[in-house]
Parts: structure tokens; C-alpha cells; sequence
């Protein structure tokens, strides 16, 4: 589970809060992390494999939107790593980790450890959150027809140069001046609960704004080609609408958790006493709050993978050739006249700016096939279906 509360417990003279929630119930909250992440790693591995029976096709170069998904994919399943190691270490090595509480120790070894992982599950999964907002940005772009392969070096720089850049300011933060005087103030704190939360906001008030403007666009896009609106294309653009749906339901599932949490415990910090009677329910809400982040958190992986491209089945096909990725869209290869050759061609004098037409028309075509990557089949024969697939 990813929370700013893991850094902070690094600390010997943590706040009560962060003891607090720590401390309860330990073994049980690692085995529920680790069960928690074990199950998403499989099943993210599972659904990224080839599958049995997924006949190979003819692709171009995957598009900047396909290499962002695997991207978002890969942080997620490290991050869970790191979950699965913090966790079995807590569990398997008590006495180890007992020794993070000893204020004046002379074994630095217990603390690199806390806060080595700590780092290391906060940078995946803010990576993960920049990478998602790359993705709404990116959406937005193809279809206004100014992003391609190229931006991708964009937003790898943006993205781990902000998830490194943020993680260690937060981090410097909140050990200055150094690791055993930490969190003696909220001095310390915040801007590392900041540093912590800025990408989640992010992408929670800024994603849902873009993924509404990409498909305006899109419903645009479709009607601008012959200034008509089939219901082949009203239910491309549905498709669509209701894939951004998901990624955002599934992220707002997965983190609604911590900001609930977050906010419980920083009430709980503006507290004399925070032992107090009238407290219990707020103790109770942060601790019920904080299983459930064990939990959610290291399932995105997996429920991002369904919200990506479905379910791609059970039947993994081990055998090596070279095949189209899962994440990659079928109709992407109307850029390749001999798998679809364009249906223009039925007239045998055709005029120079039919041509031209043809080109802009394969071009919408890529860019609607990079929103609608990783659709099931009847979605496939849907868009091809429709005459913006067609190049009317």
C-alpha cells in the first residue's frame, strides 16, 4: 500500500497518528498487503500475456497511447514488488524491524531498509499516476492531431523527472536535518504529504476534464468526416466515452481510500490528545480506512488491465513468435493498404484529391484506433464497420 504514513514511520520520534496506524495489527495488515499484491501481480502478468487462439496480425510501430498503458502496467507490478518485499521482511524479521523504533542505534541497516522501500513503492506508483496523466494528455493530443511517437521521450522526461523530483524533495523534507530529529513538527510533514498527493489530485481533477474534451473531439472528429453521425460512429464514440469511465472509476476506487484516510489522521495530528473518547470513531474510521488501503492499492494493476483491454482470458500461449501485443488495436493497421486495402479504390480514375482525402482519412482513422486500443473483437468489427473506418 502506497501512503506518505510508510516514510514517516521511518522516523523514531514519529507522531501519534502515524504510531497509530502502524501499529495496529501489523502482521495482519502485511498479510493482507501481500496477498493483496501477490493476487494483482498474477493477474497483471496473466492478462499481458499472448493468448491461445489470438491469431497474430500484421502491425505498425505501437503508438505513443499502447507504450503509455504497458508503461502504467509495469509501475504498478513493480510497486507490488516492492509491497510483497516491505511486507514479507515486516513479517519474516521482527526483531529487524523493531529496531527502526531505537532512537540512539548504531545498526543503520533497519532504516535503509524502511526508508529505501518506502521510496521505492512511493516513486512506482506517483510514476504510475504522471504516466496516467500522460495518457489523458496524450488522448487529447492524438486527436487534435498534434502528438505522435515522438512525445513519448516527452513524457518519459516529464514523468520521472517529476516522480524523482518530488519524492526526493519530500523526502529531504521530512528527514532534515537528519533522520532521527524528523516529524518534529508539521513543518516537516506537509510538504511531504504534498510532494506525496499532488500527482493523485492531479490526475483526479485534471484526467476526467481532458478524457471530456478528448471525446467532444472525437464526437467532432466523427461528424466533421462526411457531416453525418451514423450509429456505427455514435457507438465508437459511446466506446470510447465509457473507457475513460472505467480508468477513472478504477483509479477513484483504488485512492478515494487514502485521501479518506489521509484526512483522518491529520485531524487526528491537530489533536492535543489524540486518545481521547470523543475520537474513537475517527480512530476507528482511520483504522478501517487504513485495511482497505492495504487492499485497493495494489489491486490498480490488475483492474487497470480490465479497464485497458477487457479480459484476455486464461489460456496463455508460451510458444515465441512475432505477434501483435494485447494493448495494441486491430484497426490501427488500416495504415497498411495490403491488410485493408482502402474500399477509395473502386474507381479507376480517381482524382489527386481523393488522395489527399484518403490520407486525412486514415489519419482519423489512427487516431480514433489509439483511443480504442485493446477492444474486444465485436468492438473491432464495429469500427471497421464504420465509414469513418472506411475512408468514404
Amino acid at each position: 500500500m502506497a501512503s506518505p504514513r510508510l516514510e514517516t514511520y521511518c522516523c523514531p520520534n514519529r507522531d501519534a497518528a502515524t504510531q497509530l496506524v502502524m501499529s495496529f495489527q501489523p502482521e495482519v495488515f502485511c498479510g493482507v498487503c501481500i496477498g493483496s499484491a501477490s493476487v494483482s501481480l498474477l493477474l497483471t502478468i496473466l492478462q499481458l500475456l499472448p493468448k491461445k487462439g489470438q491469431s497474430p496480425r500484421k502491425m505498425p510501430k505501437a503508438s505513443s497511447s499502447s507504450t503509455i498503458l504497458l508503461l502504467i502496467s509495469i509501475c504498478d507490478i513493480l510497486g507490488g514488488l516492492g509491497m510483497i518485499f516491505r511486507s514479507s521482511v515486516w513479517l519474516g524479521f521482527p526483531r529487524f524491524i523493531a529496531n527502526i523504533s531505537v532512537v540512539n542505534r548504531t545498526d543503520v541497516w533497519p532504516s535503509a531498509f524502511c526508508v529505501g522501500s518506502a521510496m521505492w513503492i512511493q516513486l512506482l506508483y506517483s510514476a504510475g499516476f504522471w504516466w496516467l496523466f500522460c495518457y489523458a494528455v496524450d488522448s487529447y493530443l492524438v486527436v487534435r492531431r498534434s502528438a505522435g511517437l515522438s512525445t513519448i521521450v516527452l513524457y518519459h522526461m516529464m514523468t520521472w523527472g517529476l516522480a524523482v523530483m518530488l519524492c526526493v524533495e519530500g523526502i529531504a523534507l521530512l528527514y532534515y536535518p537528519s533522520l532521527s530529529s524528523c516529524e518534529n513538527g508539521l513543518e516537516h510533514a506537509i510538504p511531504h504529504y504534498i510532494t506525496t498527493y499532488a500527482p493523485l489530485l492531479l490526475v483526479l481533477v485534471v484526467n476526467p476534464i481532458l478524457f471530456r474534451r478528448t471525446v467532444s473531439a472525437v464526437a467532432s472528429l466523427l461528424k466533421g468526416r462526411q457531416g453525418i453521425y451514423t450509429e456505427n460512429e455514435r457507438r465508437l464514440g459511446t466506446e470510447i466515452q465509457i473507457r475513460f469511465f472505467k480508468i477513472m472509476l478504477v483509479f477513484v476506487i483504488c485512492w478515494s481510500s487514502n485521501i479518506i484516510n489521509e484526512s483522518l489522521l491529520f485531524y487526528l495530528e491537530m489533536q492535543p490528545d489524540i486518545n481521547e473518547m470523543p475520537l474513537k470513531n475517527i480512530r476507528s474510521a482511520a483504522l478501517i480506512t487504513w485495511i482497505i488501503m492495504g487492499v485497493l492499492n495494489p489491486m490498480q494493476g490488475f483492474l487497470f488491465t480490465l479497464a485497458f483491454y477487457g479480459w484476455t482470458g486464461w489460456r496463455v500461449d508460451l510458444k515465441w513468435r512475432k505477434r501483435e501485443i494485447p494493448w495494441e488495436s486491430m484497426s490501427s493497421s488500416t495504415v497498411d493498404e495490403n491488410v485493408y486495402p482502402s474500399p477509395v479504390n473502386y474507381q479507376s480514375n480517381i482524382h489527386d484529391s481523393k488522395k489527399i482525402s484518403t490520407t486525412d482519412s486514415q489519419q482519423t482513422d489512427e487516431a480514433i484506433s489509439m483511443l480504442s486500443e485493446g477492444n474486444t473483437s465485436g468492438d473491432d468489427r464495429l469500427t471497421r464497420s464504420s465509414p469513418i473506418y472506411q475512408g468514404w
